[in-house]
Protein backbone atom coordinates (compact mmCIF):
# COMPACT_ATOMS: atom_id res chain seq x y z
CA UNK A 1 0.00 0.00 0.00
CA UNK A 2 1.24 3.16 -1.05
CA UNK A 3 1.62 6.76 1.36
CA UNK A 4 0.34 9.63 0.33
CA UNK A 5 1.42 13.59 1.64
CA UNK A 6 -1.39 13.04 4.48
CA UNK A 7 -0.85 11.03 7.12
CA UNK A 8 -3.05 8.10 7.54
CA UNK A 9 -3.68 8.11 3.75
CA UNK A 10 -2.97 5.40 1.55
CA UNK A 11 -3.99 4.12 -1.99
CA UNK A 12 -3.93 0.23 -2.80
CA UNK A 13 -2.71 -1.41 -5.53
CA UNK A 14 -5.86 0.05 -7.97
CA UNK A 15 -4.77 3.44 -6.86
CA UNK A 16 -8.14 3.68 -4.47
CA UNK A 17 -7.44 5.78 -1.59
CA UNK A 18 -8.68 4.52 1.61
CA UNK A 19 -7.96 5.76 5.39
CA UNK A 20 -6.45 4.02 8.25
CA UNK A 21 -5.65 4.88 11.75
CA UNK A 22 -5.94 4.00 15.66
CA UNK A 23 -7.68 6.14 17.72
CA UNK A 24 -6.23 5.22 21.24
CA UNK A 25 -6.99 2.59 23.38
CA UNK A 26 -10.41 0.62 24.98
CA UNK A 27 -10.43 1.57 28.62
CA UNK A 28 -12.46 -1.37 29.11
CA UNK A 29 -10.99 -4.01 27.21
CA UNK A 30 -7.34 -2.51 26.97
CA UNK A 31 -7.42 -3.02 23.03
CA UNK A 32 -6.30 -0.47 20.29
CA UNK A 33 -8.92 1.19 18.57
CA UNK A 34 -8.57 1.25 14.86
CA UNK A 35 -10.63 2.91 12.03
CA UNK A 36 -10.22 2.24 8.16
CA UNK A 37 -12.28 3.24 5.29
CA UNK A 38 -12.46 4.33 1.49
CA UNK A 39 -15.98 6.57 1.84
CA UNK A 40 -16.96 10.20 2.92
CA UNK A 41 -19.98 10.11 5.60
CA UNK A 42 -22.42 10.23 2.58
CA UNK A 43 -20.59 6.98 1.52
CA UNK A 44 -18.82 8.38 -1.21
CA UNK A 45 -16.35 6.93 -3.01
CA UNK A 46 -12.73 8.92 -2.39
CA UNK A 47 -11.77 10.73 -5.16
CA UNK A 48 -8.86 12.51 -4.06
CA UNK A 49 -6.33 11.80 -0.92
CA UNK A 50 -7.10 15.29 0.74
CA UNK A 51 -11.25 14.08 0.29
CA UNK A 52 -10.05 11.23 2.31
CA UNK A 53 -7.83 13.03 4.85
CA UNK A 54 -10.89 15.17 5.48
CA UNK A 55 -13.01 12.61 6.69
CA UNK A 56 -10.06 10.86 9.16
CA UNK A 57 -9.93 13.85 11.12
CA UNK A 58 -13.89 14.29 11.09
CA UNK A 59 -13.92 10.92 12.84
CA UNK A 60 -10.44 11.35 14.34
CA UNK A 61 -12.55 14.65 16.43
CA UNK A 62 -16.43 12.69 16.63
CA UNK A 63 -14.26 10.25 18.53
CA UNK A 64 -12.11 12.56 20.93
CA UNK A 65 -15.30 14.44 21.72
CA UNK A 66 -17.19 11.16 22.85
CA UNK A 67 -14.30 10.38 24.66
CA UNK A 68 -15.16 13.81 26.78
CA UNK A 69 -12.86 15.72 25.79
CA UNK A 70 -11.90 18.25 22.84
CA UNK A 71 -9.11 17.56 20.46
CA UNK A 72 -8.78 21.35 20.10
CA UNK A 73 -8.26 21.66 24.34
CA UNK A 74 -6.41 18.07 24.78
CA UNK A 75 -3.50 18.94 27.04
CA UNK A 76 0.26 17.28 26.40
CA UNK A 77 -0.39 15.29 29.52
CA UNK A 78 -4.07 14.01 28.05
CA UNK A 79 -2.57 13.05 25.01
CA UNK A 80 0.75 11.27 26.52
CA UNK A 81 -1.77 8.90 29.20
CA UNK A 82 -4.59 8.25 26.86
CA UNK A 83 -2.87 7.60 23.26
CA UNK A 84 0.59 7.61 23.16
CA UNK A 85 1.89 6.20 26.04
CA UNK A 86 -0.66 3.33 25.58
CA UNK A 87 0.44 2.99 21.84
CA UNK A 88 3.94 3.12 22.68
CA UNK A 89 3.51 0.26 25.10
CA UNK A 90 1.99 -2.00 22.49
CA UNK A 91 4.20 -1.31 20.04
CA UNK A 92 7.39 -2.25 21.26
CA UNK A 93 9.26 -4.82 24.01
CA UNK A 94 8.31 -5.08 27.66
CA UNK A 95 12.09 -4.78 28.79
CA UNK A 96 11.88 -1.97 26.30
CA UNK A 97 8.85 -0.06 28.18
CA UNK A 98 10.00 -0.86 31.72
CA UNK A 99 13.41 1.16 31.01
CA UNK A 100 11.67 3.89 28.49
CA UNK A 101 8.53 4.69 30.78
CA UNK A 102 9.91 6.57 32.83
CA UNK A 103 11.55 8.79 30.42
CA UNK A 104 8.05 9.36 29.01
CA UNK A 105 6.34 10.32 31.83
CA UNK A 106 8.94 12.71 32.47
CA UNK A 107 8.70 14.35 28.88
CA UNK A 108 4.91 14.23 29.81
CA UNK A 109 5.38 16.64 33.00
CA UNK A 110 7.31 18.79 31.24
CA UNK A 111 5.00 20.00 28.79
CA UNK A 112 1.76 18.41 30.81
CA UNK A 113 -0.17 21.44 31.48
CA UNK A 114 -0.08 22.95 27.91
CA UNK A 115 -2.10 22.08 25.11
CA UNK A 116 -1.34 19.64 22.47
CA UNK A 117 -2.04 22.58 19.75
CA UNK A 118 -0.41 25.57 21.71
CA UNK A 119 3.25 24.02 22.27
CA UNK A 120 5.47 26.46 20.87
CA UNK A 121 8.71 26.60 19.16
CA UNK A 122 9.96 29.03 21.91
CA UNK A 123 8.77 25.69 24.56
CA UNK A 124 10.20 23.39 22.17
CA UNK A 125 13.74 25.75 22.06
CA UNK A 126 14.14 25.63 25.88
CA UNK A 127 13.31 22.13 26.32
CA UNK A 128 16.53 21.18 24.19
CA UNK A 129 19.00 23.94 25.96
CA UNK A 130 17.61 22.08 29.04
CA UNK A 131 18.55 19.07 28.05
CA UNK A 132 22.18 20.35 26.87
CA UNK A 133 22.67 22.29 29.88
CA UNK A 134 24.60 21.36 32.90
CA UNK A 135 23.08 21.03 36.32
CA UNK A 136 25.28 23.50 38.01
CA UNK A 137 23.43 26.10 34.91
CA UNK A 138 19.77 24.87 36.20
CA UNK A 139 20.00 22.33 33.38
CA UNK A 140 19.35 18.47 33.46
CA UNK A 141 23.44 17.92 33.07
CA UNK A 142 22.45 14.76 30.80
CA UNK A 143 25.33 13.51 28.70
CA UNK A 144 24.56 14.75 24.99
CA UNK A 145 23.70 11.11 23.59
CA UNK A 146 21.11 10.81 26.36
CA UNK A 147 19.82 14.23 25.58
CA UNK A 148 19.33 13.06 21.85
CA UNK A 149 17.68 9.98 23.06
CA UNK A 150 15.14 12.71 24.95
CA UNK A 151 14.52 15.37 22.43
CA UNK A 152 13.53 12.29 19.82
CA UNK A 153 11.52 10.85 22.10
CA UNK A 154 9.68 13.60 22.26
CA UNK A 155 9.54 14.63 18.31
CA UNK A 156 8.54 10.89 17.68
CA UNK A 157 5.13 11.83 20.09
CA UNK A 158 4.55 14.44 18.17
CA UNK A 159 5.08 12.66 15.19
CA UNK A 160 2.20 10.39 16.24
CA UNK A 161 0.08 12.86 16.89
CA UNK A 162 0.22 14.51 13.64
CA UNK A 163 -0.34 10.45 12.02
CA UNK A 164 -3.24 10.58 14.24
CA UNK A 165 -4.75 14.05 13.18
CA UNK A 166 -4.56 15.86 15.97
CA UNK A 167 -1.91 18.35 14.77
CA UNK A 168 -1.25 19.62 11.41
CA UNK A 169 2.59 19.52 11.76
CA UNK A 170 5.27 18.48 14.32
CA UNK A 171 6.52 22.22 15.48
CA UNK A 172 9.50 20.25 17.07
CA UNK A 173 10.97 19.65 14.03
CA UNK A 174 11.21 23.59 13.53
CA UNK A 175 14.24 23.76 15.92
CA UNK A 176 17.02 21.60 15.46
CA UNK A 177 17.74 18.03 16.46
CA UNK A 178 20.14 16.98 19.11
CA UNK A 179 23.19 14.69 17.94
CA UNK A 180 24.01 11.56 19.17
CA UNK A 181 27.53 13.25 19.09
CA UNK A 182 30.66 10.29 19.37
CA UNK A 183 29.73 8.07 22.11
CA UNK A 184 33.17 5.94 22.39
CA UNK A 185 32.54 3.08 24.99
CA UNK A 186 35.52 1.99 26.69
CA UNK A 187 36.70 -1.72 26.51
CA UNK A 188 39.93 -3.38 27.77
CA UNK A 189 42.09 -4.70 25.48
CA UNK A 190 44.40 -7.86 26.23
CA UNK A 191 46.82 -7.08 28.06
CA UNK A 192 44.13 -5.05 30.50
CA UNK A 193 41.87 -8.33 30.24
CA UNK A 194 45.20 -10.01 31.49
CA UNK A 195 45.18 -7.86 34.56
CA UNK A 196 41.45 -7.94 35.47
CA UNK A 197 41.40 -11.75 35.45
CA UNK A 198 44.94 -11.92 37.58
CA UNK A 199 42.83 -11.13 40.47
CA UNK A 200 40.26 -13.56 40.55
CA UNK A 201 40.86 -16.51 43.42
CA UNK A 202 38.90 -19.50 41.44
CA UNK A 203 39.25 -21.58 44.50
CA UNK A 204 36.12 -18.99 45.57
CA UNK A 205 32.82 -20.78 44.61
CA UNK A 206 31.54 -16.63 43.95
CA UNK A 207 34.92 -15.84 42.49
CA UNK A 208 34.78 -18.84 40.20
CA UNK A 209 31.76 -17.73 38.72
CA UNK A 210 32.47 -13.82 38.37
CA UNK A 211 35.68 -15.46 36.03
CA UNK A 212 33.49 -17.63 34.00
CA UNK A 213 31.18 -14.50 33.44
CA UNK A 214 33.89 -12.27 32.53
CA UNK A 215 35.85 -14.42 30.74
CA UNK A 216 32.59 -16.17 28.34
CA UNK A 217 31.67 -12.16 27.74
CA UNK A 218 35.02 -11.39 26.50
CA UNK A 219 35.81 -14.27 24.11
CA UNK A 220 32.41 -14.91 22.47
CA UNK A 221 30.88 -11.05 22.42
CA UNK A 222 27.49 -11.85 23.78
CA UNK A 223 24.92 -8.79 24.76
CA UNK A 224 24.55 -9.16 28.21
CA UNK A 225 21.18 -9.80 28.45
CA UNK A 226 22.01 -13.14 26.04
CA UNK A 227 24.58 -13.72 27.75
CA UNK A 228 22.58 -13.82 31.30
CA UNK A 229 20.02 -16.05 29.50
CA UNK A 230 22.35 -19.12 28.43
CA UNK A 231 21.15 -22.23 29.84
CA UNK A 232 23.47 -25.71 29.48
CA UNK A 233 21.75 -27.14 26.81
CA UNK A 234 22.72 -23.50 24.48
CA UNK A 235 26.47 -24.91 25.03
CA UNK A 236 27.73 -27.91 23.30
CA UNK A 237 30.94 -28.73 24.64
CA UNK A 238 31.55 -31.70 22.70
CA UNK A 239 30.96 -29.74 19.36
CA UNK A 240 32.64 -26.78 21.03
CA UNK A 241 29.59 -24.12 20.15
CA UNK A 242 27.68 -21.98 21.96
CA UNK A 243 23.74 -21.38 20.61
CA UNK A 244 22.65 -18.00 21.35
CA UNK A 245 18.99 -17.96 21.27
CA UNK A 246 17.65 -16.14 23.98
CA UNK A 247 17.83 -13.30 25.95
CA UNK A 248 16.42 -12.58 29.80
CA UNK A 249 14.18 -10.13 30.65
CA UNK A 250 14.54 -9.53 34.36
CA UNK A 251 13.71 -7.13 36.88
CA UNK A 252 14.49 -8.87 39.88
CA UNK A 253 16.34 -12.58 40.53
CA UNK A 254 12.73 -13.95 41.46
CA UNK A 255 11.02 -11.82 38.44
CA UNK A 256 12.52 -12.86 34.98
CA UNK A 257 11.17 -13.93 31.96
CA UNK A 258 13.30 -15.99 28.90
CA UNK A 259 12.55 -15.23 25.81
CA UNK A 260 13.09 -17.39 22.69
CA UNK A 261 14.17 -14.70 20.36
CA UNK A 262 17.24 -12.03 20.45
CA UNK A 263 17.61 -8.57 20.28
CA UNK A 264 17.32 -8.58 16.49
CA UNK A 265 16.30 -11.19 14.01
CA UNK A 266 19.86 -12.17 12.90
CA UNK A 267 20.96 -11.87 16.87
CA UNK A 268 19.76 -15.70 16.24
CA UNK A 269 23.46 -17.36 16.10
CA UNK A 270 25.72 -19.84 16.74
CA UNK A 271 29.26 -19.45 17.92
CA UNK A 272 32.33 -21.26 18.25
CA UNK A 273 34.08 -21.60 21.10
CA UNK A 274 37.87 -21.81 21.64
CA UNK A 275 40.17 -24.89 23.24
CA UNK A 276 40.22 -22.53 26.29
CA UNK A 277 36.70 -21.47 26.62
CA UNK A 278 35.67 -25.29 26.44
CA UNK A 279 37.97 -26.06 28.67
CA UNK A 280 36.99 -23.26 31.40
CA UNK A 281 33.32 -23.97 31.14
CA UNK A 282 33.36 -27.79 31.74
CA UNK A 283 35.44 -27.08 34.53
CA UNK A 284 32.62 -24.62 35.87
CA UNK A 285 30.08 -26.95 34.89
CA UNK A 286 31.52 -29.87 37.15
CA UNK A 287 31.89 -26.96 39.86
CA UNK A 288 28.05 -26.31 39.73
CA UNK A 289 26.93 -29.99 39.61
CA UNK A 290 28.64 -30.09 43.11
CA UNK A 291 26.11 -28.32 44.57
CA UNK A 292 23.06 -29.09 43.06
CA UNK A 293 23.18 -27.04 39.71
CA UNK A 294 24.24 -27.07 36.38
CA UNK A 295 22.08 -29.62 34.56
CA UNK A 296 20.45 -28.71 31.55
CA UNK A 297 17.69 -26.39 32.15
CA UNK A 298 19.99 -24.15 34.39
CA UNK A 299 21.44 -21.28 34.26
CA UNK A 300 25.36 -21.49 33.04
CA UNK A 301 25.78 -18.05 34.77
CA UNK A 302 24.78 -18.90 38.63
CA UNK A 303 25.83 -19.60 41.78
CA UNK A 304 22.00 -20.69 43.12
CA UNK A 305 19.90 -21.70 40.55
CA UNK A 306 18.60 -18.37 39.66
CA UNK A 307 20.05 -15.80 37.05
CA UNK A 308 22.80 -13.29 37.47
CA UNK A 309 21.37 -9.26 37.36
CA UNK A 310 22.87 -6.43 35.30
CA UNK A 311 23.81 -4.60 38.08
CA UNK A 312 25.64 -7.53 39.83
CA UNK A 313 28.06 -8.11 36.60
CA UNK A 314 28.36 -4.29 36.80
CA UNK A 315 29.82 -4.10 40.27
CA UNK A 316 32.03 -7.44 39.69
CA UNK A 317 33.45 -5.58 36.88
CA UNK A 318 34.31 -2.46 38.95
CA UNK A 319 35.45 -4.43 41.93
CA UNK A 320 38.36 -6.24 39.31
CA UNK A 321 39.36 -3.11 37.54
CA UNK A 322 39.64 -1.53 40.54
CA UNK A 323 42.43 -3.87 42.02
CA UNK A 324 43.84 -4.49 39.12
CA UNK A 325 44.56 -0.57 38.45
CA UNK A 326 42.99 -0.57 34.87
CA UNK A 327 39.83 1.34 33.86
CA UNK A 328 36.32 0.94 34.47
CA UNK A 329 33.99 -0.33 32.02
CA UNK A 330 30.47 -0.94 31.67
CA UNK A 331 28.97 -4.30 31.29
CA UNK A 332 28.58 -3.84 27.34
CA UNK A 333 31.92 -2.76 26.85
CA UNK A 334 32.94 -6.55 27.49
CA UNK A 335 30.95 -7.16 24.57
CA UNK A 336 33.10 -3.57 22.41
CA UNK A 337 36.35 -5.65 24.34
CA UNK A 338 35.66 -9.04 22.55
CA UNK A 339 35.33 -7.18 19.06
CA UNK A 340 38.76 -5.37 19.66
CA UNK A 341 40.00 -8.51 20.65
CA UNK A 342 39.69 -10.28 17.52
CA UNK A 343 40.49 -7.26 15.21
CA UNK A 344 43.57 -6.23 16.97
CA UNK A 345 45.13 -9.97 17.72
CA UNK A 346 43.92 -11.58 14.84
CA UNK A 347 43.02 -9.11 12.27
CA UNK A 348 39.76 -10.72 11.96
CA UNK A 349 37.49 -9.93 8.51
CA UNK A 350 34.61 -7.97 8.92
CA UNK A 351 32.41 -10.88 7.52
CA UNK A 352 32.95 -12.78 10.72
CA UNK A 353 32.86 -10.32 13.29
CA UNK A 354 29.30 -9.21 12.13
CA UNK A 355 28.77 -13.16 12.61
CA UNK A 356 29.50 -13.40 16.01
CA UNK A 357 28.28 -10.04 16.90
CA UNK A 358 25.06 -11.29 15.63
CA UNK A 359 24.72 -7.77 13.48
CA UNK A 360 22.48 -8.07 10.39
CA UNK A 361 25.02 -6.42 8.33
CA UNK A 362 28.43 -5.92 7.70
CA UNK A 363 27.76 -1.96 7.77
CA UNK A 364 26.55 -2.69 10.85
CA UNK A 365 29.67 -4.16 12.15
CA UNK A 366 31.61 -1.01 10.47
CA UNK A 367 29.14 1.24 11.64
CA UNK A 368 30.19 0.60 15.74
CA UNK A 369 33.69 -0.99 15.22
CA UNK A 370 35.41 0.65 12.28
CA UNK A 371 37.59 3.04 14.64
CA UNK A 372 39.52 -0.16 16.29
CA UNK A 373 40.71 -1.24 12.96
CA UNK A 374 43.44 1.74 13.07
CA UNK A 375 46.45 0.49 12.42
CA UNK A 376 45.15 -2.44 11.50
CA UNK A 377 46.50 -2.76 7.97
CA UNK A 378 50.26 -2.20 9.23
CA UNK A 379 51.11 -5.91 8.28
CA UNK A 380 50.05 -5.45 5.03
CA UNK A 381 52.25 -2.49 4.02
CA UNK A 382 55.16 -4.09 5.07
CA UNK A 383 54.31 -6.79 2.07
CA UNK A 384 53.20 -4.24 -0.27
CA UNK A 385 56.69 -2.26 -0.11
CA UNK A 386 58.70 -3.60 -3.44
CA UNK A 387 55.77 -5.81 -4.62
CA UNK A 388 55.68 -4.21 -7.82
CA UNK A 389 58.06 -3.38 -10.19
CA UNK A 390 58.63 0.13 -11.40
CA UNK A 391 59.89 0.88 -14.60
CA UNK A 392 58.93 3.87 -16.18
CA UNK A 393 59.35 4.96 -20.13
CA UNK A 394 62.48 6.59 -20.84
CA UNK A 395 60.76 9.54 -23.44
CA UNK A 396 57.18 10.85 -23.26
CA UNK A 397 54.94 8.90 -25.72
CA UNK A 398 51.76 11.68 -25.44
CA UNK A 399 50.98 14.38 -27.72
CA UNK A 400 49.37 16.93 -26.10
CA UNK A 401 46.00 18.56 -28.22
CA UNK A 402 43.20 21.51 -26.73
CA UNK A 403 43.36 24.39 -24.92
CA UNK A 404 46.81 23.91 -23.77
CA UNK A 405 50.47 24.03 -25.91
CA UNK A 406 53.55 22.79 -23.69
CA UNK A 407 56.65 23.26 -24.84
CA UNK A 408 60.07 21.15 -23.50
CA UNK A 409 62.80 23.17 -23.17
CA UNK A 410 65.80 21.53 -24.77
CA UNK A 411 67.78 20.62 -21.24
CA UNK A 412 70.30 17.67 -20.57
CA UNK A 413 68.30 14.30 -19.93
CA UNK A 414 70.07 13.95 -16.26
CA UNK A 415 68.33 16.91 -15.20
CA UNK A 416 64.71 17.41 -14.41
CA UNK A 417 62.72 18.80 -17.17
CA UNK A 418 61.35 22.51 -17.35
CA UNK A 419 57.77 23.07 -18.17
CA UNK A 420 56.10 25.94 -19.56
CA UNK A 421 52.31 25.80 -19.32
CA UNK A 422 50.13 28.36 -21.14
CA UNK A 423 46.66 28.13 -20.99
CA UNK A 424 44.64 31.24 -21.93
CA UNK A 425 46.25 34.66 -20.55
CA UNK A 426 47.92 32.59 -17.40
CA UNK A 427 51.23 31.01 -17.56
CA UNK A 428 52.27 29.03 -15.14
CA UNK A 429 56.06 27.24 -14.97
CA UNK A 430 57.29 24.60 -12.61
CA UNK A 431 60.55 23.81 -11.96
Amino acid sequence: MAKTKYPGVRTDDKGRFFYETELGVDKVSGKRIRKKGRTTQNGKTFTSAYEAYKELTRIKNEYHQTQGYSNYNMTYKQFMDNVYIPYYQSDVEESTFAVRKKTLENIRDRFATISLRNISVEDVHHFRTWLLTETENNGSGYSQSYASLIFGMFRKSLDKAVEMGYLEYNISKKVKAISKGKSAVPYWNKQEFEKVINQIYLDDFYEHLNFVILWVYYMTGVRVNEGAGLWWNDVDLSKKVMRVHHMLILKNKNDWKRNSYTKTADGLRTISLDDDTVAILKKWKKRQLEVGIGNDNDFVFSYDGRPIIKSTTARMIERYSKLAGVKKIQAKGLRHSHASYLINEFNVSILILSQRMGHSSPEITLKHYSHMWVGADSSIVEKMTGNIKIETSNKSKIQFNGNQAIKKDAIPPSSPPKWHIKRKNTVISTV
